[in-house]
């Protein structure tokens, strides 16, 4: 911006003004963190919340990503509302790259949709990539953990016009989205400890339940464990913005929420969908596409080896709201009209 390059005491002062509502939204830990990899010197801004104000759910206005913050720390904007992170993590594993990658979806914007073969008509899994140009999605990661028969889901799962799965199991996160009333966030991961689930779920026409690796109070809940694999993961920022990770390199789950919580992704709370091989996520939007799977078994025969792409029965899709959507984005077809 011309007038940024004509005053540096203006650019300076916003630049800092800047940095301090990541700190804000990111987190004293995260900030620390970050600044300590990256060799920046900063101040950081710090702020509390209970973990009974936590419990309420409630989110301010989820940050467009056309605003000046989308583009500070390690964030690239693929599209407005799109943004893309590849973040190391220390100490690096020994097998992949050591770095987690994630989608930040803003739920003004964007929405979330549920997409699974067995709903009526579909009958098959897909890749992700498939199931993106199936349902016209800009991105889809696995919707949780299935059964053996490749089919059903090992908790609840359900849209507003098809059940997966209606039983609800010992497993402590529910992602909630397709609001029924606007009295409710957009999106949330409901924390079934802190939270009324029973209550919040009737207000919400898709769920997908699985484990809870960071909970609505910001607790590390993964019980720690030897064993390592990579991992798929959805989660929700200080903002309300949806977050989709991709962890290739395999790790112990509870060291690497610890990871993650060091990062600057602001993370409100986080749970997992899916691990190892079958862990995928397939991202195509401004003129980029990431095609991402998890490696196979460490202690097996293709230790290490990244799996590919490979079907999935169900998954969570991020689709363009049409009133946003650049022209290029709906594959040369035009908007469809409910």
């Amino acid at each position: 911006m011309p007038y940024m390059r004509a005053w540096p005491s203006a650019r300076a002062s916003f630049c800092a003004a800047l940095l301090a509502v990541v700190a804000v939204c990111a987190g004293p830990r995260a900030m620390a963190a970050w600044n300590a990899r990256s060799g920046a010197a900063a101040s950081v801004v710090t702020a509390s919340v209970s973990p009974a104000a936590a419990a309420l759910a409630t989110f301010p206005p989820a940050a467009s990503a056309d605003s000046a913050i989308a583009a500070v720390g390690p964030w690239r904007a693929l599209e407005v509302g799109l943004d893309w992170a590849e973040l190391p993590v220390s100490p690096a594993s020994a097998d992949g790259d050591g770095t987690v990658r994630v989608l930040r979806v803003d739920p003004g914007r964007y929405e979330l949709k549920l997409l699974m073969a067995s709903a009526p008509g579909q009958g098959k899994a897909l890749t992700p990539r498939e199931w993106c140009r199936h349902g016209r999605l800009a991105a889809a990661i696995n919707a949780g953990m299935f059964a053996e028969d490749y089919l059903t889901a090992i908790s609840l799962l359900r849209s507003r016009h098809h059940v997966n799965n209606l039983r609800l199991t010992r497993h402590m996160a529910v992602l909630a989205f397709d609001r029924r009333d606007v009295g409710v966030p957009s999106v949330q991961i409901i924390d079934r400890e802190l939270q009324d689930v029973t209550a919040l779920s009737a207000r919400y026409g898709s769920l997908v339940q699985s484990i809870r690796m960071v909970a609505l109070d910001g607790r590390n809940v993964w019980q720690p464990q030897a064993r390592r694999w990579s991992a798929a993961a959805a989660g929700i920022d200080t903002s309300g913005r949806v977050l989709l990770l991709h962890v290739r390199s395999p790790y112990p789950m509870h060291d690497l929420v610890g990871m993650l919580l060091d990062l600057p992704l602001g993370l409100r709370n986080l749970m997992y969908l899916e691990g190892g091989a079958q862990a995928q996520l397939y991202v195509e939007a401004g003129g980029e596409e990431h095609e991402l799977a998890g490696c196979y078994d460490p202690e097996g025969p293709a230790a290490g080896r990244e799996a590919g792409p490979s079907p999935i029965p169900n998954v969570i899709g991020v689709a363009r709201l049409v009133p946003w959507a650049p022209t290029d984005a709906l594959h040369g077809d035009g908007p469809r009209v409910p």
